[in-house]
């Protein structure tokens, strides 16, 4: 038995870049994490420490992130780690990428258009996940 998941909640880098594998929509997209710094108890700093996630959504949920998602939106992602790699000018590279499964994306603060915080939501997914038995 086996588990490959992955968690993320995190800013987006950029926009989604549109591709099409065999007629097949394909977005693509970075994500930041940031792990907060800290002082240690001996006074050190330890600065915040930020990583990159690249994240690819197929078909339908493609279409959804195509349409709504933008760079510095706060989302959150589940989805399946994936390596792959590709030849190009006779050297080869390798990506690790997040297959999204789930993608919730959390709205902007519309605090100065809604005064009133019991009518103000936290977060409302917006994305839906892709269909379980659809191949990617």
């Amino acid at each position: 038995m086996s588990v490959n998941k992955a968690f993320i909640l995190g800013r987006v880098g950029k926009d989604p870049q549109v591709s099409h594998i065999n007629d097949t929509k394909k977005v693509s997209f970075s994500m930041a994490t940031t792990d907060r710094g800290y002082t240690k108890q001996d006074g050190t700093q330890v600065p915040d420490r930020t990583e990159w996630h690249n994240i690819v959504a197929w078909r339908s949920l493609a279409e959804v992130c195509e349409k709504y998602v933008r760079k510095g939106d706060l989302l959150y992602i589940e989805g399946k780690i994936t390596n792959r790699s590709w030849e190009k000018d006779g050297t080869t590279h390798y990506i690790t990428e997040i297959v999204a499964e789930v993608v919730e994306l959390f709205p902007k603060n519309q605090s100065n258009q809604n005064p009133a915080p019991q009518q103000e939501k936290t977060w409302e997914p917006v994305l839906t996940p892709i269909n379980d038995d659809e191949p990617f």
